[in-house]
């Protein structure tokens, strides 16, 4: 009886974003991974969107913290403090019953690392607790065939790491995991700034830059925007104009990593599984994913065609929450306590 009004809920745990995806209702929540804490008395002041609207403007006693780095844990507490919200906020409907747990996690992570996941997940409340490699999840939520013995190339650049790999017959075959991502763009971009005009912006305007105007590829005319920060040389606010054109030149460091795991991704993979992937394409995921010409980039350097998922944001989520409904299934591609 319980086993049947229980929700199984599966939920992409990222550096930038978490979103949650309960059973047979789809995604709940999509919020920051974020939360702001009160220094003083160590109680959680915010998480989520609130949290994130608090980056940047909160007073001393008052921090945001992002208690995942680079896709994995870096601050246990906060993050089981940030699961336990999740987790019941989803599971509002039946909170008196513990949920069964898929978390995604970077390919590259260590077991220990893993084990932080799970051990988070489970004191956040969840009945059972695994986690899936995000370069499967994203595979299974954009529609790929990864049961099938074919070649299958997926590029999840989410916040914090971006994950290339080569599925088939439902394993990973070859793969390459690089912490950068979004974040490392940004962190250029705001490096880039404080060289070239002595001004000093935020997170949160570096990544509105990169949503406007940021691109991988030349534009036939080129995009500008004013922005606004503080100027190291007097210390007061200061408006200048950037283009579209400075940004992509702050951007060809990092954009070049992701570029070389693709590359280093493919010199990795067996010669029949390459030629499936030539035929079919490389299927690019995650938020990463949504700058402008980066798929023109990735398909010149590489010669093969370059597809987006449907919704880049969700493939993750959508794949644990596929492997959810599928759970004995795919069981072998998930990881669970020893």
């Amino acid at each position: 009886m319980i086993g049947r009004f229980a929700k199984d809920i599966g939920i992409d745990l990222g550096t930038a974003n978490t979103l949650v995806y309960v059973r047979g209702r789809g995604i709940v929540i999509d919020e920051p991974t974020v939360l702001a804490r009160d220094q003083e008395t160590k109680s959680i002041f915010a998480v989520g969107n609130k949290a994130k609207d608090m980056v940047g403007r909160t007073p001393g006693n008052i921090i945001a913290i992002r208690p995942l780095r680079d896709g994995v844990i870096a601050d246990f507490d906060t993050t089981e403090r940030l699961l336990k919200d999740f987790l019941t906020k989803a599971n509002r409907r039946w909170g008196w019953i513990r949920p069964r747990v898929i978390v995604s996690v970077p390919s590259g992570v260590t077991e220990v690392e893993k084990r932080a996941v799970i051990d988070a997940a489970i004191s956040a409340g969840a009945k059972d607790a695994r986690v899936i490699e995000e370069p499967m999840a994203a595979a299974i939520g954009a529609g790929l065939p990864v049961q099938e013995p074919t070649g299958n190339m997926i590029v999840d650049i989410g916040g914090g790491t971006t994950e290339v790999a080569v599925i088939s017959l439902g394993g990973i075959v070859s793969h390459r995991s690089i912490r950068i991502a979004g974040d490392e763009m940004d962190e250029a971009l705001i490096q880039y700034i404080r060289r070239h005009y002595n001004l000093l912006i935020g997170e949160r305007t570096a990544e509105e830059i990169k949503k406007q105007i940021g691109t991988a590829c030349p534009l036939e005319v080129e995009l500008s925007m004013e922005i606004r920060g503080r100027d190291l040389v007097t210390g007061l606010p200061k408006t200048v104009t950037i283009t579209s054109e400075e940004v992509r030149e702050a951007f060809a460091e990092p954009i070049a990593a992701i570029i070389d795991a693709v590359k280093y991704t493919l010199e990795q993979t067996p010669p029949e599984l390459a030629a499936d992937i030539m035929d079919r394409g490389i299927m690019m995921a995650g938020g990463g994913s949504l700058l402008n010409g980066l798929d023109t980039l990735i398909a010149d350097e590489t010669g093969m065609p370059v597809h987006l998922t449907e919704d880049p944001l969700t493939a993750v989520v959508i794949g644990a929450g596929l492997a959810l409904d599928h759970f004995e299934y795919l069981q072998r591609i998930m990881v669970g306590p020893k």
